[in-house]
């Protein structure tokens, strides 16, 4: 849940509808959860919880979440990210720009390669361990349906299992920057197969404690991404 960090006082309504959106389209709630306890929340992102249901309240009226009352009530998420269509991954690059996304391609690669050499230098426990490999573990077992979602999972938990909060939340921003166009790139099989060698490469190289191995293979994979999202645009 790093991405539901404390919001600044200035904005506080505003940063609250971001932080519960990054969370929702992300996928670090999934649909049809819910969102922590109103409680929890509030104490979580560090505001009141008048302005947290200020901001459950818009996003309901825009169609995020559902707001149920009573004992078994909550926030619950509606959120679907659309389905694959190249269509869409255009529209969506228009309306961010050639120069946007290959800056958000670049700061991705930036943070994400450093989080894995960071990871792979350090003694992980053996619970951090079995985190790093159930995460994989989950990605792979995962139907088309909950791979985006799953595969956003896999790749947080590495930064998130530094240990830096900053780090964290970095990854969080930059794979927020390019989710919808993540989204909306065509699942192809033999992609998908491709990249869980990749996957179980990078997992190898941290376990391993291989910073160079780490960085590298998180830049082979994230560079393929970057390749497929060039070809669904020519």
């Amino acid at each position: 849940m790093t991405v539901l960090r404390p919001v600044r006082a200035g904005n506080a309504f505003e940063e609250t509808v971001e932080r519960l959106l990054q969370a929702i389209k992300l996928g670090v709630v999934a649909p049809g959860d819910k969102l922590p306890p109103e409680r929890e929340l509030a104490v979580r992102l560090g505001i009141s919880r008048v302005t947290l249901r200020e901001a459950i309240r818009a996003l309901s009226d825009a169609g995020y979440l559902d707001v149920r009352r009573g004992r078994y009530g909550g926030a619950f998420v509606t959120y679907v990210p659309p389905k694959p269509d190249a269509g869409e991954l255009r529209q969506a690059v228009k309306e961010m720009g050639m120069a946007e996304l290959s800056d958000a391609l670049t700061f991705r690669l930036a943070v994400e390669c450093g989080a894995a050499q960071i990871l792979a230098g350090t003694e992980l426990p053996q619970d951090k361990r079995a985190v790093l490999v159930r995460r994989l573990s989950d990605l792979n077992g995962a139907g088309l349906e909950d791979y985006r979602r799953l595969d956003t999972a896999f790749h947080l938990s590495i930064a998130e299992l530094t240990g830096s909060t900053l780090l964290a939340t970095t990854c969080a921003d930059a794979r927020s920057r390019v989710s919808d166009l993540l989204n909306a790139i065509p699942m192809l099989q033999v992609n998908l197969d491709h990249a869980a060698v990749q996957h179980r490469a990078i997992v190898d190289a941290i376990l391993d404690q291989d910073p160079d191995a780490a960085r590298r293979a998180v830049a082979e994979h994230l560079e393929g991404t970057a390749a497929l999202l060039r070809a669904f645009l020519s």
